[in-house]
């Protein structure tokens, strides 16, 4: 009780003590900005009176220990403001509107006569701010030591978090109080299935996802990733605060900055109702227009793949070896591969050609076609893989004609064990090879320590190789899905033909045990947040005892498996599991090809992370919609509202439910298959079993 007392004493003053504020379009977020006593900028968030951020500094520590923070006066105030209407090449919703008023404060530091300008843009559902260095006489660049930026929060929040570490954001997400990270963080860091770097001692990464005790969602991430290192969050030891942490060089540098440039955008989205942190477009928003001229190569696709056969335990490898007893046509898979054989062999990649034509996807990925994968744990070679030699029992003309004259493409895979500058040098002639063999998308993979330079995954060095990687590609029309890399800030609006990430853990840690039920109704308030996920879900033989040794067990229902075609945004989607096992539920499987990947609008009906997501889109130029529904390990009724249907119409919804008897543990395969009429006005209420779905296709 004394701390409401206490903080609605502080909003109501906040007015009187602010030299600027500014206000989102509706009314409901109020920004504040000044310099305090010691000249530091200063700014406070509220949302319909309640306390987002309370007064927080800004700032940098740059060069040798010099303040790039203190001793600044305001010299200029600009307002403006911007309601127009975009449409993304490929997304969610087939226009945004980027609705927001913008302040400018251009402050300079006395003595130093240096310039810092802070630009601050209030959406309706949040805000987003940067500094911007202006190109200025005796200032011309500059290196960071610390970026001082803080989220000092009203109150000890559910926090949503993975720790901080500069190689990877593959940790299981943790949920606690704020206060309790710094107890619970070492404990996390012990995940053994995580290959860890150095990282701060008690940090988390972003996006941070938080639920305050009086209702409010908040969400801590950047837009705009380029030519910066990623953004962590240190925790303040004493108080419910978060400060910027940049993932520094192994030199300890955190940036190298030339006058002229900016830095991402820092942004917080915020409203009482969680279905708005899902629904936001802020961070889209925040990134510059698309760079391409031409987006007409880039396109949405389904796909399967010579993939998940390496994870299972059947005995597939990526590397190449001299045994040639492949049998192709037979559907099972120990038979198909009784001696730990290579996957990616031409009658192999044959038949999953053939499984994706007679299925109507649109491509195959096949991991393990090139030379290097023999010696690709030797991390301390400079030069590892070759992206234009195939192995010999890999046929890359004679599978790209088997694949054109059937209407499948094959998607390249480029993994570099973090080799980037030998992968930079080969880039273009890997893109030739591409162009001339057919390819026209490239899953990229980061493995392992960055060599030679020894830099962090989430550098800036790094960040500019990723953005290099994705710019180099649409000069050759090929669309880039990016694994082991920095997490997105949807830089996708700026190169549309940057499709997709994995960048968190994705479905491959089923195969280790590693994903809990609650996983994907987390994922989209977090990773989500700054773009598509390839999570590569659709996994419907969960026993992954049948194959071998491995004991791991799928921790979703198949009905689940569904459903996250639809709550787990991406336009790359893929059917993860063997052609066998779709094979063999042939009528849930007709789900996973139904599914649209692009989309006209989309539609969050429920939402609470880490409890529940359901989502209704329309796809893209079609009268068709989808709905998923997910909960996580408590069975759960999910409330379907079909007000989204246009009205004066009647339409047919295929269902596809957990069965009666469904469990994620004790039986996952359980589903069931109805079909019933629905309208506009039509409210359905569904039983989800343990860690289960719904999945729903409607239909004229």
């Amino acid at each position: 009780m004394k701390r409401l007392i206490i903080t609605v004493i502080a909003v109501c003053c906040v007015p009187l003590l602010w030299a600027q504020q500014l206000t989102s379009p509706n009314g409901n977020l109020k920004l504040f900005f000044k310099t305090d006593s010691n000249g530091t900028p200063t700014y406070a968030l509220t949302y319909k009176g309640k306390t987002v951020i309370a007064e927080s500094a800004l700032g940098f520590t740059i060069n040798q220990n010099d303040s790039f923070a203190t001793d600044f006066e305001v010299t200029q105030v600009q307002y403006t403001q911007t309601n127009t209407v975009w449409q993304p090449v490929l997304g969610q919703y087939k226009e945004i509107r980027d609705h927001h008023n913008e302040m400018l404060v251009q402050l300079s530091q006395k003595g130093s006569g240096r310039q810092l300008h802070l630009r601050f843009r209030l959406f309706n559902d949040g805000l987003g701010f940067r500094y911007e260095f202006p190109v200025q006489p005796n200032f011309r660049h500059f290196s960071i030591q610390q970026e001082l930026t803080t989220f000092q929060l009203s109150g000890n929040h559910k926090a949503f978090w993975i720790p901080a570490d500069y190689d990877t954001n593959e940790f299981p997400i943790t949920t606690s109080s704020v206060s309790e990270i710094a107890q619970l963080i070492d404990k996390v860091r012990e995940e053994p299935l995580v290959a860890k770097a150095p990282a701060p001692n008690v940090a988390v990464q972003t996006p941070l996802m938080l639920k305050s005790a009086d209702g409010l969602y908040i969400n801590l991430h950047e837009a705009a990733l380029v030519n910066f290192p990623a953004l962590m969050l240190n925790v303040a030891p004493n108080a419910p605060c978060f400060t910027a942490h940049l993932v520094p060089d192994k030199n300890g540098v955190r940036g190298y900055i030339q006058t002229g440039s900016v830095s991402p955008w820092r942004t917080v989205v915020v409203s009482d109702d969680a279905r708005d942190i899902l629904a936001s477009n802020l961070i889209l928003n925040l990134n510059d227009p698309c760079k391409i001229a031409d987006t007409s190569f880039i396109h949405p696709t389904k796909y399967i793949g010579v993939w998940w056969e390496y994870f299972i335990g059947g005995g597939s490898t990526w590397a190449y070896t001299d045994n040639r007893d492949i049998t192709i046509g037979v559907t099972d898979y120990r038979k198909l591969k009784p001696n730990g054989q290579h996957g990616a062999n031409t009658q192999h990649v044959k038949y999953y050609i053939d499984f994706a034509a007679r299925h109507g996807f649109d491509a195959v990925l096949v991991e393990g076609w090139n030379e290097g994968w023999e010696d690709n744990t030797a991390y301390n070679k400079e030069r590892i893989y070759s992206f234009t030699k195939a192995y010999p029992d890999f046929d890359v003309q004679a599978l790209h004609q088997y694949a054109a004259a059937k209407g499948v493409k094959i998607i390249m895979h480029h993994e570099t064990t973090s080799s980037a500058i030998d992968y930079e040098r080969q880039l273009h002639e890997a893109f030739r090879f591409m162009n001339a063999n057919g390819y026209d998308a490239v899953k990229t993979g980061y493995v392992g320590p960055i060599i030679p330079r020894s830099e962090y995954h989430d550098s800036q060095w790094m960040v500019n190789h990723y953005n290099y990687v994705a710019q180099t590609a649409a000069d050759y029309r090929i669309m880039v899905n990016a694994h082991e890399a920095v997490r997105p800030t949807g830089m996708s609006r700026t190169y549309p033909n940057w499709v997709a990430q994995e960048s968190a853990r994705g479905t491959e840690f089923e195969s280790f045990n590693g994903n809990h039920p609650e996983h994907t109704t987390i994922l989209p308030f977090t990773r989500l947040m700054g773009g598509a996920m390839d999570y590569t879900p659709g996994i419907f033989e969960g026993d992954l005892s049948k194959y071998g040794n491995n004991k791991a067990q799928l921790s979703t229902t198949l009905a689940k498996q569904l459903a996250l075609y639809v709550t787990m945004y991406s336009p790359l989607q893929m059917a993860a599991d063997l052609p066998e096992n779709y094979e063999k539920h042939l009528d849930a499987f007709q789900f996973i090809k139904d599914v649209a990947t692009d989309w006209d609008n989309t539609y969050i009906l429920e939402a609470e992370p880490g409890d529940y997501i359901t989502i209704a889109r329309k796809a893209k130029g079609k009268n068709e919609w989808y709905v998923g529904a997910i909960t996580d390990e408590n069975a759960r009724e999910a409330v379907i509202d079909f007000s989204f249907l246009p009205q004066g119409e009647t339409f047919t919804a295929t269902l596809y439910t957990d069965g009666k008897d469904a469990h994620w543990r004790t039986n996952p395969k359980s589903y069931s298959i109805k079909k019933i009429k629905v309208t506009h006005k039509t409210k359905l209420k569904q039983r989800l079993a343990c860690s289960g779905g719904l999945a729903i296709s409607i239909k004229k």
